[in-house]
């Protein structure tokens, strides 16, 4: 009888494709894989609405013992029908949960002094599950094993871990693995996501080989794309918006070369003098107050001028992840107090690394910004290869960002040389102008009005609308009669 029983499963299961899936489904998924790691008292969380989420230590490396730490929100609504959002900052060497989750898009916000968490109405997961990975490892909670790996993080390394973090999440969270999958994040990680794109969008070609990753495309906010156009931009916004004098902006102009790699002793002299100007502001919102808290040296700029190319580069990535804009620039004094507390990390599984040692918890590793290997100067072949692989990709930018502003950006755009699909207009939220979009022809690009470096910091609203229209293929209104 039991031989019979079997026979008569292994026909249904060779005959039909959607029971196979669905046995498939049903047998892998595992509930204690992922309930372990699923948050229950988490200090300061508000009790309404309930918010269903997990964290915790996926191994991406077990010879070297390397694993990043994940925080992962089920949507507000229907999860089982919503997508996928891998959330990714950049620096190198910031945090998601510090920056993406507390501080923009997550369901918990940090509230001042780090006392405890608020609830986000502007949270993306209403539009997808969200996961936030601190990468690469050195980056909050994630940690190594092997002190070497520290000295040799590059954009290659960092794909190759988040691509085995993607792998290996999935197999914790088996129900996720046929989602629709998307990428997003802001500033370095315009450089981690489109590598981290192509990784997966490679290794799906092999399946004998690799794990099938659902991925159908990404989007990143005032991304580091392209040295020369990302320079270039930085120099003409600074004098366009007033920070800098025309003989600075001409001086500048006439000694640096920034399609070369290494500047000239005069071109580190003058952009330094640049960064200076720009250190009396915020560089990521230049109409924003800047942060006076003397609590944390994450607002400290140094202002001496570099005395080597390598020194120059370090020092002007180094101010890029110190001077934080916002609604409240002091925001990421906030987020490490509440993060270094003993009873959230406690809740939040992240003790087992950091308790009987003194190791703190900081929203951006500086030691790691300092010893990155920039190798990488362009990301653009890559956005050609997946365009032509038919990703849906989107780029946005808050046009008050001085730091990766939307000049150096619409150049990166132009120089793919799409077909234009529908010019520059204006898009509306609330019967206001929104910003603006252009369509080319496998790529959009949206600008926020008013909106700095975090976009969903600081204009929530509209940062919502726009990854709602990003995953869902709803136009963003170009009317003010268009509800929003």
């Amino acid at each position: 009888m039991n031989v019979f029983l079997v026979q008569i499963l292994c026909f249904i299961l060779l005959t039909t494709s959607t029971t196979i899936s669905l046995f498939i489904k049903a047998s892998e998924i595992n509930v204690e894989s992922y309930e372990t790691d699923r948050i229950i008292d988490l200090p300061g969380q508000p009790s309404n609405p309930s918010i269903s989420h997990f964290s915790g230590y996926i191994n991406v490396n077990e010879e070297h013992g390397r694993a990043l730490f994940y925080w992962f929100f089920e949507a507000q609504s229907q999860p089982s029908n919503k997508p996928l959002l891998l959330w990714l900052n950049g620096g190198p060497g910031c945090s998601s949960i510090g920056y993406g989750a507390v501080v923009e898009i997550g369901p918990l916000l940090v509230n001042q002094n780090g006392e405890g968490l608020k609830f986000n109405p502007y949270s993306w997961n209403q539009e997808a599950n969200l996961l936030f990975v601190e990468s690469p490892v050195g980056v909050g909670f994630s940690y190594t094993n092997t002190s070497s790996d520290l000295t040799i993080l590059e954009d290659h390394f960092v794909a190759e871990d988040a691509y085995n973090f993607l792998v290996n999440w999935l197999q914790r969270f088996p129900q996720f693995k046929s989602r629709d999958f998307f990428i997003a994040g802001e500033s370095y990680a315009g450089h981690y996501i489109p590598q981290l794109a192509e990784l997966v969008f490679d290794r799906n070609k092999d399946r004998n080989k690799y794990t099938l990753i659902n991925l159908k495309g990404f989007i990143v906010g005032n991304p580091e794309t392209e040295d020369y156009y990302d320079n270039k931009g930085l120099l003409e916004y600074a004098w366009s918006h007033a920070v800098i004098s025309d003989q600075q902006y001409e001086k500048a102009k006439q000694v640096c070369d920034f399609k070369q790699s290494q500047w000239s002793n005069e071109c580190n002299q003058v952009m330094s003098e640049v960064f200076h100007d720009y250190s009396e502001i915020d560089i990521y919102n230049i109409y924003a107050p800047s942060c006076h808290s003397n609590s944390t040296s994450s607002v400290t700029v140094t202002n001496n001028v570099p005395e080597s190319f390598s020194k120059v580069k370090n020092d002007y990535r180094l101010k890029r992840m110190r001077i934080f804009g916002g609604y409240d620039p002091c925001y990421s004094t906030y987020a490490e107090e509440f993060f270094n507390r003993i009873d959230v990390q406690s809740s939040f599984h992240a003790n087992n690394i950091r308790e009987n040692n003194n190791i703190a918890w900081k929203v951006c590793n500086n030691s790691i910004l300092r010893t990155y290997n920039f190798s990488v100067f362009s990301v653009l072949p890559i956005y050609t290869k997946l365009i032509k692989g038919g990703l849906k990709i989107w780029i946005y930018s808050g046009d008050a960002d001085g730091r990766l502003p939307v000049i150096g950006t619409r150049y990166c755009v132009e120089a793919l040389g799409l077909p234009l699909k529908s010019t520059w207009r204006s898009w509306y939220h609330n019967n206001q102008v929104g910003g603006r979009i252009v369509e080319y022809e496998g790529l959009t690009y949206v600008t926020v009005r008013g909106a700095g470096h975090l976009v969903p910091l600081n204009k929530p609203t509209e940062a919502l609308s726009l990854i709602h229209s990003f995953l869902t293929g709803d136009h963003l209104p170009t009317t003010t009669n268009t509800p929003p």
